[in-house]
């Protein structure tokens, strides 16, 4: 069931760090490593490797990151401490790969000083504010880490049916929600946005 903004439930976000690794292990672990064994690689540099590292490999490379700072997401967490989904975010050196890289750089934007590049929510939990959360709860790390320009590429669902799984990088609607503005037009329906995040 979809809830409305004001019916949404309020989450804890924390960041995916060293202590929280074992909830996103978790969540990774009951959704079958997200999509097949990503572990949520798929826009750093190693991408290339994935499929030949497999489950396991993604899961140790991951884990690496973390734990040395190099992985950065707002992990989501419901009311009984579990982690339910997050919205992962990084430097552009941290996350090279983008959606539609052709024609983003036929007239390529200022480079950001962030990115954010996909979102991940539990499947028996989703419609219920998680992503919204994770937006959130990214932009505040942000701001904590000096803020600066945010980009992200996204798809606009206003009008049209969307299949949820492929709206891993989440809606430009949600973005416009939180102080996004469409820059351009990427794809079909896939747009760059980006916001200027005042320091914390």
């Amino acid at each position: 069931m979809l809830l409305s903004m004001t019916e949404q439930i309020a989450y804890r976000v924390r960041p995916l760090d060293a202590s929280t690794w074992n909830a996103f292990a978790e969540v990774v672990e009951r959704n079958n490593g997200v999509f097949g064994g990503c572990w949520c690689m798929g826009f750093h540099p190693e991408r290339f490797q994935m499929y030949r590292a497999g489950y396991a490999g993604n899961r140790a490379t991951k884990e690496a990151k973390v734990r040395e700072g190099r992985a950065h997401a707002a992990l989501v967490f419901d009311d009984d401490g579990i982690a339910q989904g997050w919205c992962q975010y990084g430097s552009p050196e941290e996350l090279p790969a983008i959606k539609h890289r052709r024609e983003y750089e036929k007239d390529a934007p200022p480079l950001p000083d962030w990115r954010i590049t996909c979102f991940y929510v539990d499947k028996k939990h989703r419609g219920q504010g998680i992503a919204r959360a994770a937006l959130g709860g990214a932009l505040e790390q942000i701001a904590a880490a000096g803020g600066g320009l945010v980009e992200a590429i996204s798809e606009v669902t206003t009008g049209r049916e969307a299949v949820g799984r492929f709206l891993f990088s989440a809606t430009v609607e949600l973005f416009e929600d939180h102080g996004f503005s469409r820059v351009r037009q990427v794809g079909k329906h896939a747009w760059i946005v980006s916001k200027q995040v005042d320091p914390a």
